[in-house]
């Protein structure tokens, strides 16, 4: 009975010292080297150099990317198109066309003064959604293996 007792406490003592390793290790698993992917980012460009056209299965497509975005039919096979987003702000590049940034919805008085002395109405900034990078993968007319990619970064 008291060797079961030093087991169990034993036992207890060993999970409570590996469970923060664990912890550890899960966190330390990354997208890069087991192809998870976080919300809204699906093209890893280390996935893509694995990419060998004629040699890659559709079954690694979809483990590297998921499910594609879009997917076209052809009479050559399936394509798939995989798009890739990043937040923009909505104001202009140039600064000279950019209005000030305030938060519309806090201010007493909605409007100000442009260069030419016109009163304009403060816009709301929103963010946007800007395309940056997009993955074509065309697969043989089998439907299994890839046929052509192309990968591009804007």
């Amino acid at each position: 009975m008291a060797s079961m007792m030093g087991w169990r406490r034993a036992l207890l003592v060993l999970a409570v010292l590996l469970l923060p390793a664990l912890l550890w290790v899960r966190q330390g698993m990354s997208q890069e080297r087991f192809g998870w992917k976080t919300l809204g980012e699906t093209i890893n460009p280390r996935y893509v150099e694995r990419i060998k056209d004629g040699e890659t299965k559709k079954h690694e497509i979809l483990t590297f990317f998921g499910d594609p975005q879009e997917v076209e039919r052809t009479p050559e096979g399936q394509v798939y198109k995989y798009l890739s987003y990043k937040d923009a702000s909505s104001l202009p590049y140039k600064p000279g066309e950019r209005q000030p940034e305030v938060d519309s919805e806090h201010l007493s008085n909605p409007f100000y003064l442009d260069k030419d002395k016109n009163i304009k109405m403060v816009q709301k900034s929103k963010p946007g959604k800007v395309l940056k990078r997009s993955l074509t993968v065309r697969f043989k007319a089998d439907g299994e293996t890839v046929l052509s990619h192309e990968y591009r970064e804007y």
